[in-house]
Parts: C-alpha cells; structure tokens; sequence
C-alpha cells in the first residue's frame, strides 16, 4: 500500500497545472498579476492538482497552447517587397489536408525500415538529376543566346532589317504561346491577385529587350551584349538580395564576379581606339554613350525581371510568362520604333524569312531555359551562366564574319567559359565526402532519444 502511495505520488510530482504561467513578457506596461492565474506550480494538496495533466500528455498540451511555433512559422517567410514568396497562402491547403499528412507521416515511418542510406540515395539522386536538367537547360540557353546575337547582326547587314523590327517580328510570333495555359486551363494574363505583379514582370523584361535592340543601332553588338549581360548580373545579384532576402553563396559569389571581371576584359578599347589622336565627333561621341547607356539600362530592367518572376515561380508558369513578355512586346516595340524613328523593313526573300524564324526559336528556347531555370536557381546564378552567350557569339563570328579577337577578348573569354564551367561543377559534382557527412548526421538524428 505505501509502495503505491510512493508511485502514485512520484506521478503526481511531474504533473503541471494547466494555468501555470512561468513567465510572461509585456512591450509597453510591466507584468500584473490577472485574477483567476495562478504564478506558481501547485503543490500537492491544492484545489486542482488531481486534475493536472500528466507529463505524458503535456506535449500535445504544449504544442495546442504555445506561441513559440506562430513565431517561428511567422519569422519563416518575411514579407518582403514582392510578397511573403506565397507560402502563407500554399501551407493553408496543407493544413486543411491533415488526414493525409497522418497517412504520409505513418508511410514515412513504415519507409524508414528501408534504411538511411537508401532514402538519402534516393533523394541525392532527384535532386541532382533536376539540377543537371536546369542546368543542361541553362547552358542551351546560352547557346541560343550566342546564336541570337550572330543572326541579329547577320539580319542588319546582310538583308537590311532593323533591331526593333526583328523585336516586333518575334513577339508577334511568340504570341501563339497563349495556347499553353489555354491548354491547361489557366488565365492567360495570370491568376488573380498577382495579374499586376505578371504585369510589371512583362513590361519589365520587353522593355530590357527594346533598350538592348536600340543600343545595337548606336554601338557595336559585341559590345552591347557584354554590356547587357554584366549589368543584368551585378544588378540581380543586388535586387535579389534587397527585395527578395535571396543571399549567394561564398563560392558562387567568388565564381561569379570572375565571370564579371572576364566581361570587363572583353570590353576593353582595343589598341586603335584608345591611340587615336584624331579629335573625337561630338556626335559620335554623343551617341557612342546614348547606346552604353541604353545598354546599362537593359541591364537594370532585365535584373527586375528576373528578380520579379523569382517571386512569382509558384504561381506563374513558363508559358504564362511567355505569352505575357510577348504581348507586351507587341506594345512596347511599335513605341521604341516610332520613338527612335527606325524604318520599316521587311523581309523580301525566302533566306530572310528563314533567318527571322531561326530567330525567333532561339530566342523561344532562351526564354525557356532561362525561365525554367528561375524556378530552382538564384537569379544572379541564371545570369551568369548566360555570359557564355559572349564567347558563343565570338566563334560563330569567327565562322560567319571573320575578324580577329584582340588578345583582352580572348582572355575574358577564357575567364567567362572557366567561370561558367566552375560553376557548373560546384553545383552537380559535390565533394566525396559529402553524402557520407550528411549520412552520418541524418544518423545522429534519428539515434538521438529528443526527436
């Protein structure tokens, strides 16, 4: 009988009152004492203290009445200046569906019999077979890039057909991409509270392709590419970080302005530019630095454009944002033209349409890989891979136009393909000790007795 009266006792020790408050913080006024709260545990013997409920159902007590987890699911997704990146409104459908959450949680717990290393193997083996797709996608995106900028020139010298012209004749094109979320069922123009959102995205990046085809009429397109693609990569690196709270890695930091210092390189006055001494034309000059900054400027709204749809990925697909940087290139490339008075031209032979079409799906399968590629990457990471566009461009120039590199070109080449290429290799070839680190601590993990 005392035996009993020990254990029943020794249980009634770890018992805790429901109303027991242990501490209590206050912004403005300091702590008062409320009627009806008791301050202190209660003893055996006080009115109440049969009803506590054992330690063994304080957790669930615990997890119904604590604030700490509203905390720390508030502090997980801080509103920035694009919105709470959506997950306050995806992890409602979650909440709602807690029945199947129980049946996963109960087959995860049944899967755990198959062993941590099969489940860590499976997951290393989805998570990079995505990456080497996006990224497979982000250097074909490159390559059409590369092969944009020669058609570009070849369509400017050799049938006469202006910058801002070919920019109208693609989104003209591109606007049969409105069958894609047609065919899904999806609204064209976005789904409703982030219409504006798509909008700004969409006159965004339109507006970075006109100022970048208008630059290619006051300076040369090597020069203008390079120019673009710097500043859109130095500029996203800076918008993600300030308006999406999106920070790079050390490493990829260092890779990327490698790259970065490769492109200065290949911007370098060459030899016979920078001896002349012949007096310069105001002129010239004037529109040599109208076309730089229209270039910087392209930078600018294309780094807004990969930092806007960056907020929209879970929201907006690929061939909503198409159709929407489509249609608002229909209005914005007309406007660019009457403003810069650029002449029409149309094409007049069967090769002209035939390269106004390689265009166009280059550039259709830029977008893509590079839109893709915003939904798993950090913006300045799709940028920088796209600087391969510069030495792309360099040897089918060599092939279509021959003309010789200086020896600053050839070394920012260098540094941009090496950059790319490091970056590439950090993020699919991981360390050999890598997955068995990371095995080792999902171990300590599940042999720890707190869960």
């Amino acid at each position: 009988m005392e035996s009993t009266h020990l254990l029943s006792s020794s249980k009634k020790r770890v018992k805790i009152h429901p109303h027991t408050v242990t501490a209590k913080y206050a912004t403005h006024t300091p702590y008062s004492p409320q009627p009806g709260v008791h301050t202190h545990f209660p003893q055996p013997g006080d009115e109440g203290y049969d009803d506590a409920p054992s330690f063994e159902d304080f957790g669930s007590f615990l997890e119904e009445t604590s604030d700490k987890k509203q905390l720390t699911e508030g502090r997980k997704w801080p509103l920035t200046l694009f919105g709470s990146k959506d997950k306050d409104t995806t992890s409602k459908p979650q909440a709602a569906a807690g029945g199947d959450g129980n049946e996963g949680g109960a087959r995860a717990a049944k899967g755990a019999g198959k062993g941590v290393g099969e489940q860590l193997a499976s997951f290393g083996e989805a998570s990079v077979s995505a990456s080497r797709l996006t990224w497979v996608g982000l250097l074909g995106a490159a390559l059409a890039h590369g092969c944009l900028i020669v058609l570009t020139r070849v369509a400017s010298e050799r049938f006469s057909l202006g910058p801002l012209f070919l920019l109208l004749v693609r989104s003209v094109v591109q606007l049969l991409s409105v069958a894609v979320p047609l065919h899904r069922g999806e609204n064209p123009f976005g789904p409703a509270g982030y219409r504006l959102r798509l909008l700004c995205y969409g006159v965004a990046y339109s507006l970075s392709l006109c100022c970048a085809y208008a630059s290619l009429t006051f300076v040369s397109p090597g020069n203008a590419t390079t120019t673009w693609r710097l500043a859109t990569t130095a500029l996203s690196a800076t918008l993600a970080f300030l308006l999406l709270e999106e920070r790079l890695g050390l490493a990829d930091g260092i890779t990327i302005t490698a790259g970065l210092c490769g492109l200065g390189l290949v911007l370098l006055p060459t030899a016979d530019e920078s001896n002349s001494d012949s007096p310069t034309d105001p002129v010239v000059f004037w529109r040599g630095a109208f076309g730089w900054s229209l270039s910087a400027l392209a930078g600018l709204w294309m780094a807004l454009a990969l930092v806007g749809y960056r907020s929209l990925k879970e929201r907006v697909g690929v061939g909503t944002a198409l159709f929407t940087v489509s249609w608002t290139g229909c209005l914005l490339a007309p406007a660019s033209l009457a403003l810069l008075q650029e002449g029409w031209s149309w094409p007049l032979s069967a090769p002209a349409w035939c390269l106004v079409l390689g265009l166009v799906a280059c550039s259709v399968a830029a977008f893509l890989g590079m839109t893709h590629a915003l939904t798993r990457l950090h913006p300045a990471l799709v940028s920088a891979s796209q600087s391969l566009e510069v030495p792309v461009a360099m040897l089918l120039h060599l092939a279509v136009l021959p003309l010789a590199p200086t020896a600053p070109e050839v070394v920012g080449n260098v540094m941009v393909i090496l950059s790319v290429g490091w970056l590439v290799a950090i993020k699919l070839l991981p360390a050999r000790g890598g997955g068995r680190r990371q095995r080792e601590e999902y171990e300590e993990i599940l042999d720890s007795p707190i869960k």
